[in-house]
């Protein structure tokens, strides 16, 4: 296996946040890669779905969660392979394609999470993605999120690898509407 289409390890912003997703959950993991966090979410007993452009990148998925559905869909050309279906959680990291945005909340199931970590500007000062169709704006993730309750989100520099990075975890709650008595409430 080419090395990058190893399996690294799942995002510590995912798994931080992974116990708010129960077993048997319906997840969505988009632009998946090889799939860390498919088999994250697998492990837990939760049905994933894993959506990535790459035929390779999902092979490696299949080895490892053998259960998941994949989807293999250029979602930046064509049409949303997933009209109609709605998830309890929707998973994002490293990638960003701003038109996809409205989508992914609305595959969000009334309380259902959205977990996503992506760059952020500075980046281009320490490596890729440069091109700022890739980096997210100052708090423009909580701006694409307004609909929903956030429950956390971080806009930093990391290192190992040095990165700078937007992530939110949020909720989709018909309380947004009105305060959902059991939201997880976090004070960071």
């Amino acid at each position: 296996m080419t090395a990058h289409l190893a399996l690294s390890a799942p995002s510590s912003w995912v798994t931080r946040w992974a116990h708010l997703i129960k077993p048997s959950q319906v997840i969505l993991d988009l632009a998946c890669g090889t799939g860390r966090h498919v088999k994250l979410f697998a492990n837990k007993g939760c049905a994933v779905t894993a959506l990535d452009i790459s035929k390779e990148a999902l092979q490696v998925v299949v080895t490892h969660s053998p259960n998941a559905r994949l989807v293999q869909a250029d979602i930046e050309n064509t049409p949303w392979p997933l009209l109609g279906e709605t998830f309890d959680t929707v998973v994002v990291t490293n990638y960003l394609w701003r038109p996809v945005f409205p989508k992914l909340l609305t595959s969000l199931k009334d309380g259902g999470f959205l977990i996503y970590e992506t760059f952020a500007v500075g980046n281009e000062a320490v490596g890729k993605p440069s091109r700022p169709d890739f980096l997210l704006k100052s708090k423009e993730l909580l701006s694409l999120c307004a609909s929903l309750n956030v429950v956390a989100y971080e806009e930093g520099f990391l290192t190992a690898p040095d990165r700078f990075v937007q992530r939110i975890v949020a909720a989709k709650s018909a309380a947004k509407m009105g305060a959902s008595p059991d939201l997880p409430r976090f004070h960071l």
